[in-house]
């Protein structure tokens, strides 16, 4: 025999349980992305890349036309320091113009993870150009760099570690190819792999 009184209860319980509304959904969702947004690093500017990845194609053309070793090495030495300048100046615009933080914790575990491989890179180029190995460094450069991609991506959005991947084999193919190749394949990557990333991250990370 069921208690009434007891009934009774149950369907108080019932009908005190707040429906989940339009308004409440609105509000998970925003608490969701705020989550994930504070979780990664969403400050990577895709039409930075894009302009990154122009930029290096113009050092590919001028490098290539330089009659000496040291020419050729200055020319993407200043190409890599513009590439700094630009990616800072287009992660500051992209957090600035959607609202993201710049210099919170995923940020600042993307430049530890990235850092590393890049400063072992310029000690290693002064060491392999001193000993008359410059061929090596279009390889080594794509390989550390990619490498840093990858663990610095770790805290940012997924298609960054792909890309970082994407270098690591053209550095791969680097090794296997031919020397005079090197100035092309470093086009190829700094260049051509950037401005595809670069879309990419533009077309589904808002720019």
């Amino acid at each position: 025999m069921v208690d009434p009184k007891a009934h009774r209860i149950r369907r108080f319980h019932r009908s005190a349980r707040p429906s989940v509304g339009p308004d409440v959904a609105d509000d998970l969702r925003f608490i969701r992305d705020t989550m994930e947004r504070s979780a990664a690093f969403t400050a990577v500017s895709g039409w930075g890349q894009v302009l990154l990845g122009a930029t290096a194609i113009g050092a590919a053309v001028l490098a290539g036309r330089q009659e000496s070793a040291f020419g050729w090495l200055r020319v993407w030495l200043a190409e890599g320091l513009m590439a700094v300048a630009i990616g800072l100046l287009a992660c500051t615009w992209k957090a600035n113009r959607n609202g993201l933080p710049l210099f919170s914790g995923p940020a600042r575990k993307v430049a530890l993870s990235l850092a590393p491989p890049l400063v072992a890179g310029a000690f290693l180029t002064f060491l392999l150009f001193r000993s008359g190995q410059e061929a090596a460094l279009p390889a080594m450069w794509l390989l550390l760099y990619g490498a840093g991609i990858i663990t610095g991506g770790a805290f940012s959005v997924p298609i960054v570690p792909v890309m970082g991947l994407c270098f690591m084999l053209l550095g791969g193919l680097t090794v296997l190819g031919p020397a005079h190749w090197g100035n092309w394949f470093l086009a190829a990557g700094f260049g051509g792999l950037h401005i595809v990333f670069g879309l990419l991250i533009a077309r589904r990370h808002g720019g």
